[in-house]
């Protein structure tokens, strides 16, 4: 066999859901408005039940009133840790993905000084001074892109251990009176990934990102509540969500089937897709297509786990969670073996998209 080298291999992983579960019936008396302000005339549960049809959110979970983004981060972080079985004092970098820092509930300003991944060191009591800790705000995919750069450092031979957070509040950067907020959630996931020697291809194998900045950077944006009569300039998380979708559809499928050629692999060869879940019928949609790339049709369903249902969208921490939950045999009829090939994916705000090819050493 030829000898590969240095490989970056998952030791460990884990995950922070928070304990308040929302239902959609929570929203049936929230009051709505479009984006131009106009009330919606719509009746609520019409909206809800459209909401549920399309993206298949039952639920969602929000983070307690006294706890912050970090809080969460520091949970999933401390759990990857445990499950590796690793000194906290032997890693060589925090990567925490994130995009609006510690929002509290009482104060719903951005916080990120200092940065999240310092703030989780600290609360991790780690004392080493050459564990690098930062932070990588990426939109969506941003703790897949923290795992590609975690690859680059240990393929360079910089980095033995690292590890890579997801976390967010969504929660928190919603505009109550937009129908957009019954998509988001929060909560955290964690994984540590470590340099191999093998002789074998196995751990991440390739990656691929693209950013569409010139036609999409601001399909999702901050701007102020639609409620024009809100009260204050609070920015809100908002979305163009029929151009997002028809960018999505139209351009993830593509990547992925190049990231898999980069691998030198077949669509047979993946045997799950972790992909971000911000629309159930947008991800089976972006599969369809890249299955019909390939000429085939009708795609396995267990292929892709699914946690938008109970989950919500939870965006950095989407991947990571549903990944900790499979390997855990958490979700139904879902599990990965040594051997299989995996496909990490996400796209989001940017607008940027990204995927790994890992082998489950």
């Amino acid at each position: 066999m030829e000898n590969q080298g240095i490989c970056s291999v998952i030791t460990g992983s884990g995950r922070y859901v928070p304990n308040k579960v929302v239902s959609n019936e929570d929203f049936l008396n929230r009051t709505f408005f479009d984006n131009q302000g106009k009330k919606l005339q719509k009746e609520n549960k019409d909206i809800v039940a459209t909401l549920e049809k399309i993206t298949e959110i039952q639920e969602r979970r929000y983070i307690d009133a006294d706890m912050v983004t970090s809080d969460m981060g520091y949970i999933a972080a401390n759990s990857a840790i445990s499950d590796a079985g690793l000194d906290p004092e032997t890693l060589d970098y925090i990567v925490v993905a994130h995009n609006f820092g510690d929002i509290k509930e009482d104060n719903r300003r951005i916080d990120t000084c200092p940065t999240l991944a310092a703030r989780i060191k600290h609360k991790l009591g780690i004392k080493n001074p050459y564990t690098v800790a930062y932070d990588l705000p990426f939109g969506c995919p941003g703790w897949v892109q923290a795992m590609i750069q975690a690859d680059y450092f240990i393929k360079s031979g910089d980095a033995k251990k690292v590890l890579v957070i997801g976390a967010e509040t969504l929660s928190r950067i919603s505009d109550p009176h937009d129908i957009d907020s019954m998509l988001f959630s929060d909560g955290a996931g964690a994984v540590i990934l470590e340099a191999r020697i093998s002789t074998t291809k196995v751990g991440m194998i390739k990656h691929l990102t693209r950013s569409d900045t010139y036609d999409h950077a601001h399909l999702l944006k901050m701007t102020t509540s639609n409620n024009p009569c809100f009260g204050d300039d609070t920015l809100f998380l908002k979305m163009n969500g029929r151009k997002l979708y028809e960018y999505a559809i139209k351009t993830v499928p593509s990547t992925l089937k190049e990231c898999i050629e980069k691998a030198n692999l077949g669509l047979s060869d993946i045997k799950k897709v972790f992909i971000h879940q911000a629309n159930a019928k947008m991800d089976y949609n972006i599969l369809e297509r890249l299955f019909e790339l390939y000429g085939q049709t009708n795609p396995d369903p267990d292929i892709m786990p699914m946690s938008i249902s109970h989950l919500g969208n939870n965006s950095v921490a989407t991947v990571p969670i549903l990944y900790d939950l499979v390997v855990k045999e958490r979700v139904k009829n879902q599990k990965v073996n040594k051997g299989d090939y995996l496909l990490f994916a996400s796209v989001g705000a940017g607008m940027n998209i990204n995927a790994f090819v890992y082998r489950v050493p």
